[in-house]
């Protein structure tokens, strides 16, 4: 199990009430599954994560599953919401 920090932005920041958080976690889905049970008075919290993608120590996690990704000790999960923009 390692111990690590998790950063929310954006609309994760706003649904979670924080900009970051400590975990414990083996796997990054046992790092989201503690965060959905730590934030279940904030209904929104769950349907951002839902849509959310994820980066560990800079790495884009991409279609990986989350129970395949592995954390080291110290490691930093960000979640990212959907982002709009670009040019047209």
């Amino acid at each position: 199990m390692a111990s690590g920090t998790i950063r929310y932005w954006a609309a994760a920041k706003a649904a979670a009430g924080t900009a970051e958080e400590g975990f414990e976690a083996a796997t990054l889905a046992g790092v989201l599954a503690g965060a959905r049970e730590r934030h279940t008075a904030r209904p929104e919290f769950a349907r951002v994560l839902a849509r959310c993608s994820f980066l560990v120590n800079g790495e884009q996690v991409g279609k990986r599953g989350h129970d395949t990704v592995t954390l080291p000790e110290g490691a930093t999960v960000e979640v990212l919401p959907p982002f709009a923009g670009g040019a047209r």
